[in-house]
């Protein structure tokens, strides 16, 4: 599925069940070993579909380790995200020449619980959910886009973004998205790029999933 929407020069590994064959690192396992199976599946195969990416990229298997905040952290020469919810998985993979940022995420196509769209929503995205088309669950997109944003944003700047950083608006007919980011990115050295002010994303809906996806090119 994340296949269609990211362009070509990015790795996508997706799966639907966990194998047999994937297997963790030690110091991988050792951060899970008091979760519970469904928590040890989810980490064990995301990790899998990780390591077939870099692999098709001709990068060496290693583990691939959170840091402080969670987010996976990648060999120097690559972007990457991982995503995975009930019944799938998937990793992207890119080198940084290809893209600057991207982040990926992949919920059920249900209803947000009671309560969550109130605490991830700008007003704006509220109204606009309230009229949007039949057919989707918005409000559950918008969570997963939001995802997608700030899996993208974290690695590149260092900056964290709370789910009233950002203001998206949808296309629900051409199946894409845009972030206007309301943050101040941090000063960049060093002749690197600053983050941009806007983000543009994609998004499907299929297999009873919503999938998302942001990709940015060097400029």
């Amino acid at each position: 599925m994340l296949r269609r929407l990211l362009p070509d020069g990015v790795e996508v590994v997706e799966s639907f069940c966990d194998p047999p064959e994937a297997k963790l690192y030690p110091e991988e396992a050792a951060l899970v070993r008091n979760s519970v199976e469904k928590r040890r599946q989810e980490f064990t195969t995301v990790r899998y579909c990780a390591r077939r990416a870099l692999s098709r990229l001709g990068l060496p298997p290693g583990p691939v380790l959170p840091d402080l905040h969670g987010a996976p952290r990648w060999p120097a020469a690559v972007v990457g995200s991982l995503t995975h919810c009930d019944g799938y998985r998937a990793a992207a993979i890119a080198y940084r020449t290809e893209l600057t940022m991207l982040g990926i995420d992949a919920e059920p196509h249900a209803p947000l619980p009671d309560g969550v769209l109130e605490a991830i929503a700008r007003p704006a995205e509220q109204a606009w959910i309230r009229s949007a088309p039949p057919g989707r669950h918005w409000d559950r997109m918008l969570f997963s886009a939001k995802e997608s944003v700030y899996k993208a944003w974290y690695p590149y700047t260092g900056q964290r973004l709370g789910f009233s950083d950002a203001e998206l608006r949808f296309d629900p007919m051409a199946g894409t998205f845009t972030a206007r980011l309301l943050t101040k990115p941090p000063v960049r050295s060093h002749g690197r790029q600053s983050a941009p002010d806007l983000m543009n994303g994609r998004w499907l809906v299929g297999n009873g999933l919503i999938v998302t996806a942001v990709a940015t090119a060097p400029r």
